[in-house]
């Protein structure tokens, strides 16, 4: 039975699951690296798909723009389809000087400007992580293939135009390597869950530099990405 969200039946959504935020990129996936896939969603037009990579049962779906929308995806994902492990896989801009366009980021850790985690009634701050063993895993995968990958604390930020003017500045202050929008909820999310998340992110911009990919240098490493969370995505499962 499906959720308010999500159409999926039973049994239709593998134990991992990719999560790019545009669903048109979950689409370009599945028809591009899935055998057989299987559309298991169009509620809101966030596509969602099952398919085989490598012999191996692998879903993707779309989460969104921002932490409310990953937040309901990963829930649902989660608790209603027990889904085991989401690798985020997404753009971000970079903040520091050594990360520079095209590199993969994963995200060790995602510091956040976000009230998210006042459902959890916790009396103190939350340190959202990623789980270790998906983390080494995606290293690894990323070495095979003659990435070194940048690893570090990243920024999850509810506001995309911010008024202030240095807030990049000061996380960049405190060893930050980029922002993105979504990290930290997906985290909080596994942790509650106990189940697990990562983040990997190909950096689109150099917010200090003014620097940007192109299309085509989007696709390029784009791809590096998906192939990297593919082969991390059958190896922990």
């Amino acid at each position: 039975m499906g959720t308010a969200h999500n159409e999926a039946k039973p049994g239709q959504i593998a134990k991992a699951v990719l999560m790019p935020g545009d669903p048109l990129r979950a689409k370009y996936i599945a028809e591009t690296y899935l055998e057989k896939p299987f559309q298991f969603n169009t509620v809101r037009n966030m596509f969602g798909y099952t398919g085989f990579y490598k012999g191996k049962q692998v879903s993707v779906m779309g989460g969104g723009m921002g932490m409310p929308s990953i937040g309901i995806y990963s829930y649902e994902l989660y608790h209603n389809y027990s889904v085991d492990l989401i690798i985020r896989i997404g753009s971000a801009g970079s903040i520091s000087e050594n990360v520079n366009l095209m590199d993969i980021v994963l995200a060790q850790g995602a510091c956040t400007d976000s009230n998210y985690a006042y459902q959890f009634g916790l009396p103190g701050s939350f340190a959202p992580i990623a789980d270790f063993q998906t983390l080494e895993q995606a290293a690894a995968e990323a070495r095979a293939i003659g990435i070194e990958p940048c690893v570090g604390n990243v920024v999850s930020s509810d506001v995309f135009y911010n008024e202030y003017p240095d807030v990049n500045q000061k996380w960049a202050d405190m060893g930050a390597l980029c922002i993105e929008m979504e990290t930290a909820a997906l985290y909080m999310n596994a942790a509650k869950a106990k189940k697990k998340a990562l983040a990997m992110l190909t950096i689109s911009d150099h917010l200090f530099k003014d620097e940007h990919l192109s299309a085509d240098d989007r696709r390029t490493s784009f791809s590096q990405m998906m192939e990297i969370a593919l082969n991390t995505a059958i190896s922990s499962i």
